[in-house]
């Protein structure tokens, strides 16, 4: 009885130390694959942005004001694109189509949060099996049956075994590395750059209509000016198809009037064909099959508010939607690296169920069918054929693109948005030398005319003198579309409206 006692204390005390053997084993395996496991690199950042732009406005320079972000409004200043642009952000197909990709962006969020939950799933199944005799259920089955520990109601049919279960079922990965919390904050992350996409789409659709309408503004201005000096031209020729008919002129001026009116009259003609196709492009972003758009007679801005505030770089830059998207889209790609990385530590999974089980039909509701089960387990990859490291391989390449892309984005900003202050600037002086020109080739017209009747001129110095201010008139025009179109690209360049 003694050496028994002994042989059991022996017993209790080996298993023991195999269980403690085999939790070190396990703490040591774990501290093993964290060891082993491969880094994250957090220290990518962007190269620091100048204090200032290299060129900037003097205004600015001189200025108290701060920067306030461009409400679009404030910032065109035409009631008629004002509408167009509302109208544009209501029907635009492409917007819209956006507007449903955030939907996505958003419910990608939604389960990457409920991922952190336990998973409950009620069930219920129902089955009937004819195990063999000659099989453990069947001999098992055999032998319960003549126990006599057992009452009748314990009784196993033996024909068709039942098994019936009706209860709730959970299950849970416990977080313990940061997987699936990564994955929440990339899904995240991935929301707020699909948002900044949505207002970088809305920048470039607002900036394209504003485009097209001041083409349509430009376009208006250029037919009033052919018109104009058509009536001009059609003054001179009556003028010497009048001095042709007492002799004082010849065929030959008529002719070269005439053909000079002519030509204003294609140009005229091929002006109105380009403000159609104009129009119908318009039209198509707003999502309207045809009409006319109305529009002003003259460019009206309210941009150079804008450069009378101080610019500051660091926070012009990274408001700008394709910056902020950038950024984001670094963020989640850094966020699934860390969640690939994860995949090499243990998993810990626990779960259970709750419920009645029986295998007959007359018991499934007793007291006595009511069953539970607590699970837990823990699962280390060992060997994969080398997938583990290659998702995080993968994972921690593209947070090294996404770096690349975000630094280009910046670098791309800062030296865009130099550039159009500068133009901005440069174009306030080209218009005033632009309408100084026009104003001395008004008066060089005028004086053709007269020294043309006094016999001071001939002809060719009328048309001459007609045809330079025609020019210069078309070129102030094209100078004033080039500056809209300035204004538009520092638009784009500021960040565009703010909600």
């Amino acid at each position: 009885m003694k050496n028994t006692i002994n042989q059991y204390k022996i017993a209790l005390h080996l298993n023991y130390k195999f269980k403690m053997f085999s939790l070190v084993l396990a703490t040591g395996t774990l501290l093993l694959t964290a060891c082993s496991a491969p880094k994250v690199n957090d220290n990518l950042a962007a190269k620091p942005l100048p204090k200032n732009f290299d060129v900037t406005s003097k205004k600015a320079a001189d200025s108290g004001t701060p920067f306030v972000p461009l409400q679009t409004a404030t910032y065109f200043k035409d009631e008629k694109l004002e509408k167009l642009l509302d109208k544009a952000v209501a029907q635009n197909p492409d917007y819209l189509v956006m507007e449903q990709r955030i939907l996505i962006a958003n419910s990608h969020l939604k389960v990457a949060k409920l991922a952190l939950l336990p998973s409950f799933d009620l069930q219920a199944d129902a089955s009937g099996t004819r195990y063999g005799k000659y099989t453990m259920e069947g001999v098992g089955n055999f032998d319960t049956n003549l126990s006599q520990n057992i009452s009748d109601r314990q009784r196993i049919a033996t024909g068709a075994t039942p098994n019936l279960f009706l209860g709730g079922k959970v299950s849970w990965e416990a977080d313990i590395w940061g997987k699936l919390s990564n994955r929440k904050k990339a899904a995240r992350q991935r929301y707020f750059a699909s948002q900044q996409g949505m207002r970088l789409l809305k920048t470039k659709l607002l900036s394209d209509i504003a485009e097209l309408y001041y083409e349509l503004v430009a376009l208006d201005k250029q037919a009033v000016i052919y018109k104009r000096n058509l009536d001009t031209q059609q003054h001179a020729l009556d003028i010497i198809s009048a001095q042709r008919s007492v002799g004082k002129a010849t065929e030959l001026a008529v002719q070269q009037f005439n053909a000079q009116n002519n030509n204003i009259l294609a140009e005229a003609e091929q002006l109105n064909l380009k403000i159609n196709q104009t129009e119908k492009a318009l039209l198509t972003l707003l999502g309207e099959y045809g009409g006319k758009v109305d529009r002003s007679a003259e460019f009206l801005s309210g941009h150079l508010k804008v450069l009378n505030q101080k610019i500051s770089v660091d926070s012009i830059i990274h408001q700008r939607p394709d910056v902020s998207e950038a950024y984001f889209e670094l963020m989640a790609t850094n966020a699934d690296a860390k969640s690939a990385r994860a995949a090499f530590f243990p998993t810990l999974n626990l779960g259970g169920y709750v419920g009645m089980n029986s295998f007959s039909f007359s018991t499934f509701f007793d007291s006595g069918s009511f069953a539970w089960q607590l699970l837990g387990g823990i699962t280390a990859p060992v060997f994969n054929k080398g997938q583990i490291k290659q998702e995080f391989f993968t994972a921690n390449r593209r947070q090294e693109i996404s770096f690349l892309q975000y630094q280009n984005t910046i670098t791309t900003a800062y030296n865009e948005l130099s550039a159009l202050l500068h133009r901005t600037e440069a174009f306030e002086d080209v218009l005033k030398y632009k309408s100084k020109e026009i104003e001395h080739l008004e008066i060089a017209v005028n004086v053709s005319n007269d020294l043309y009747l006094n016999g001071y001129a001939n002809y060719l110095e009328i048309i001459s003198a007609q045809k330079n201010k025609l020019q210069a008139e078309l070129d102030f025009v094209d100078i004033q579309l080039k500056n809209a179109n300035a204004q538009i690209l520092l638009y784009k360049a500021l960040g565009g409206g703010m909600e």
